[in-house]
């Protein structure tokens, strides 16, 4: 399901909700995008993504 929400970081229409870590801030859902760089702030290093075949 498509989620109508905006983005708590860039105002973009939401694809897929993610809930921001509490150690974040950030009130609200936020989007892959946003919350991708967020990770890498927070957990800098790389990152190896898992169930890609499920996008």
């Amino acid at each position: 399901m498509v989620s109508k929400e905006k983005c708590a970081i860039c105002s973009e229409k939401i694809q897929f909700r993610y809930n921001p870590m509490d150690e974040w801030g950030i009130e609200g859902s936020i989007c892959g995008n946003c919350y991708s760089k967020k990770i890498n702030e927070h957990y800098p290093g790389e990152h190896v993504r898992v169930n890609k075949h499920l996008d």
